[in-house]
């Protein structure tokens, strides 16, 4: 048989692309999960795929097993977990119960949730173009992953109060359009890719970083919620802070 040594091996990566299939079987499941109303799971499934979507790069990287099918497969898997998962989660949630009050209502609802599904399929398809190109300590537009964590935070947090998605309709609009419309702004958020952990760090680190796993091993979606919440205000804020007078009067007294 006539073989060319130069013809490329038509495989494909193993070990990342298993923990891409995961994150995609997760965020598959959560869909499932909020079909058959078990909000909480479904929310608990997506966190587990942001886990899971941290890990395939990161292994990737480390066993030099990066490729461009990899990152064109990860891209579609998150589209699905963090993009069509959590919007049909907090529609299934609290939007589907609008079109009760007026059918206007009712389209309203699912009108903004497509909108977040089509931010998140914007926010990855400009990731993947401008990726090359720009700081590496900053991501433009929230991150699909951390959009979300917000989104199915809030619903895990309501559910485990006892409150249903029914009383807080409005919130749960305003929250998932402000998601979806960070994910494509401009704004910067930090990306922590320069945080070196063989560095030295105080001792008051370490204690701050117990508390945080104690606090969400006690109230997870608690903690979980607050903390994307915190991220996802934190852009907005430095970029208020980067267009006023602020900027220069911090600056002055560093």
């Amino acid at each position: 048989m006539n073989t060319d040594n130069n013809t490329p091996h038509r495989g494909i990566y193993l070990l990342p692309n298993l923990f891409t299939t995961a994150a995609l079987f997760s965020g598959f499941y959560a869909i499932i999960a909020a079909v058959n109303s078990k909000f909480e799971i479904a929310a608990i499934a997506i966190f587990i795929a942001m886990v899971l979507d941290g890990l395939d790069g990161r292994v990737a990287r480390w066993t030099n097993t990066q490729s461009e099918f990899g990152a064109q497969y990860d891209s579609l898997a998150d589209l699905v977990s963090f993009g069509l998962a959590p919007s049909l989660v907090v529609y299934l949630w609290a939007l589907v119960h609008m079109k009760e009050v007026t059918l206007a209502w009712g389209k309203l609802g699912w009108m903004v949730a497509f909108i977040y599904v089509a931010c998140a399929a914007l926010r990855l398809a400009r990731f993947n173009v401008q990726h090359e190109v720009v700081d590496k300590r900053y991501f433009i537009g929230l991150p699909s992953p951390a959009s979300a964590a917000l989104m199915v935070g809030m619903v895990w947090m309501f559910s485990v109060l006892g409150v249903s998605g029914e009383e807080v309709q409005i919130p749960a609009l305003l929250m998932t359009l402000f998601a979806g419309l960070l994910m494509v702004s401009n704004i910067k958020f930090y990306s922590f890719k320069d945080f070196d952990f063989r560095s030295k760090v105080p001792h008051l680190f370490i204690l701050g970083v117990a508390l945080v796993f104690a606090l969400t091993a006690i109230a997870p979606s608690k903690v979980l919620f607050t903390v994307f919440l915190i991220y996802a205000f934190s852009g907005p804020a430095f970029w208020i802070i980067e267009k006023t007078p602020l900027k220069h009067l911090i600056n002055r007294k560093s």
